[in-house]
């Protein structure tokens, strides 16, 4: 009886750790959609919304921004119809939202970088 019960716990133990592992890998595009609170230039807190068809809102101070968004090397790139780009990616345990003002490309020094919370 103690080895089935010793067994048992083994079996457990593997599935749990092959479960904690499965949940923990690389983020999807699907893990991208939805509503993520950032923060401005400023420090001023907005929310951005990727929608799962690819489109781009975010609310910023008053501004109505619109552009459209592609899972891209494991973050989700925004171009707004403004010109700027913004970069979600998985940085550590949480994520970090990264925006380039307009003209400059991902290659630049970043203008803006502030963390990124997914909040629906």
């Amino acid at each position: 009886m103690h080895k089935i019960a010793k067994a048992t716990t083994v079996v457990l133990a593997a599935l749990f750790a092959l479960a904690v592992t499965a949940c923990s890998g690389p983020p999807t595009a699907s893990d991208f959609a939805g509503k993520w609170k950032v923060a401005d230039t400023a420090g001023t807190a907005f929310e951005i919304t990727l929608g799962d068809n690819g489109s781009a809102t975010g609310n910023r101070s008053g501004e109505v921004m619109e552009g459209t968004w592609k899972f891209d090397n494991g973050a989700a790139v925004i171009d707004w119809k403004n010109g700027w780009t913004t970069k979600i990616a998985k940085d550590g345990d949480g994520y970090t939202k990264t925006a380039w003002s307009k003209g400059l490309t991902m290659n630049n020094p970043s203008t803006n970088t502030s963390s990124a919370e997914k909040v629906n």
